[in-house]
């Protein structure tokens, strides 16, 4: 993020490709826990390339205080 708490030009762009790559599969009839599943497999592949598993860890334990926080459910309204 930036000073004005708003994503990179390469998050960005990552973020508009993944976007287009969830209409894809969509479009393909593939179901929405099939397509995270395989985001967040993919995620956690690619983050075990460059983080060791502690940073991993505490990775996902913020998207399970996320969760259990309610602030994905506020965010999708």
């Amino acid at each position: 993020m930036n000073p004005n708490n708003e994503p990179s030009t390469p998050l960005s762009h990552a973020g508009s490709i993944i976007d287009k790559a969830i209409e894809y599969m969509i479009s393909q009839n593939i179901g929405e826990i099939e397509i995270a599943s395989a985001l967040l497999g993919g995620s956690l592949a690619v983050l075990s390339r460059s983080m060791p598993d502690e940073s991993i860890v505490g990775i996902l334990t913020s998207a399970i205080d996320s969760v259990r926080g309610g602030e994905l459910r506020r965010q999708a309204q």
